[in-house]
């Protein structure tokens, strides 16, 4: 074969040039747990490494197989082994960097999976590009721990946009979608509830004076003395974090919530006034005490005061002298208040009466039992005399 038909046939076998930069299109012919072989109708073969394929974990064998086509950039035209170093995760970044620039332009929102919690934030992919989202733009409450979000995907904005790759900064920000979201429920939760109306909310957080309440759009607070018609000590003993719960809107103002679980229909004061009129003898639990008296409870909701001074017949200096938390004792009611909601006990006043009561049935016994004395002499006498003085 003489020189010139061997040069056209080198000529024929390398069917193209490339450089360093290029696009180049290529078939897979072989796909390894680390790499994938490329035929790209050069003298040699082209090789994609794991790390040049996606910058997400991924299994290649799942993502190709021989006789698909690719395209790809090279990165080297010989990598000092005969074979040329190919990359196809940049040309998607390439891409995926078009359409953030295009988002950013036209503030649209974004979704994507978070890769990482790094240092002072969150690294989210969008494709193959990396979105940066800090700790501070991440919520709109301050969050310690960000490791929840691994893994999800969570909705973004673009606040700034450099795909520069020596000054690349490209920053999400999900917090303002956040606020977003909630001034528009809370503009529509507003507009749709009123006082006195009964809503259903979720315990979102409770505290030593009551609890928030979440109503979807703002919270609002259920003050301890709300939590019910009796006395509530501890909120976290009637409510959890995450209960369903019917409360009554109390009251607005602003943006501020009052509630109440004090419905009308379980008032123990409806029919209070009868129950517990003056002179009615009720028996009741001692519920707390004072050292000018103690608190009963009559019903949940209803207390009375039993005045030290009502206690006893003799002198009590405390009521603890004589009395304990959780006894149960039986009183006159001698005053009922209804207005103020005030009922005052007399034990004194009970054992007045019930001595009176045994006293008046004494005597009524005594009469009952004396013996009948026949007035006929008398009256005999006095007839006789009134004959004599006729004759």
């Amino acid at each position: 074969m003489s020189e010139e038909n061997f040069g056209e046939l080198l000529d024929k076998e390398s069917l193209i040039t490339i450089h360093n930069g290029e696009i180049v299109e290529g078939t897979v012919i072989d796909v390894k747990e680390d790499e994938i072989i490329l035929n790209i109708g050069y003298k040699a073969d082209g090789i994609i490494t794991k790390n040049e394929y996606s910058n997400k974990p991924v299994v290649l064998k799942d993502e190709v197989k021989p006789g698909d086509k690719l395209q790809a950039k090279v990165l080297k035209v010989n990598d000092g082994e005969g074979q040329v170093l190919l990359t196809y995760k940049r040309i998607a970044i390439d891409q995926s960097n078009k359409r953030l620039e295009e988002a950013f332009n036209n503030k649209e929102v974004l979704k994507g999976k978070v890769s990482a919690v790094i240092k002072g934030g969150l690294a989210v992919m969008y494709d193959e590009a990396k979105v940066f989202i800090p700790a501070s733009l991440v919520s709109d409450v301050f969050e310690k721990d960000l490791s929840k979000y691994n893994g999800q995907e969570i909705e973004f904005r673009l606040i700034e946009f450099n795909p520069n790759p020596r000054h690349r900064k490209i920053i999400g920000d999900r917090k303002q979608l956040i606020v977003a979201e909630k001034e528009k429920l809370q503009k529509e939760l507003f507009e749709r509830i009123e006082v006195g109306m009964e809503v259903e909310g979720v315990v979102k957080n409770i505290t030593d004076f009551g609890a928030f309440i979440d109503l979807g759009g703002a919270d609002g607070l259920l003050h301890i003395s709300e939590m019910s018609w009796g006395r509530v000590e501890n909120p976290k003993k009637v409510l959890k974090v995450g209960q369903k719960i019917n409360v009554l809107i109390k009251d607005i103002k602003d943006t501020k919530i009052a509630l109440s679980l004090k419905f009308e229909r379980d008032n123990p004061w409806k029919d209070a006034a009868s129950k517990y009129s003056i002179g009615n003898v009720i028996t009741g639990k001692v519920a707390r005490m004072t050292d000018f008296g103690a608190f009963v409870e009559l019903d949940s909701g209803i207390d009375a005061l039993l005045h030290v001074s009502q206690i006893a017949r003799e002198h009590v200096e405390k009521p603890a002298d004589v009395l304990s938390i959780g006894q149960e004792i039986k009183a006159m009611v001698v005053d009922f208040n209804e207005s103020s909601k005030k009922i005052s006990l007399s034990i004194k006043e009970l054992l007045n009466a019930e001595e009176k009561k045994a006293k008046s049935e004494e005597e009524s016994e005594d009469v009952s039992e004396e013996p009948d004395v026949a007035p006929a002499p008398v009256e005999t006498e006095a007839a006789e005399e009134a004959v004599a003085e006729d004759e």
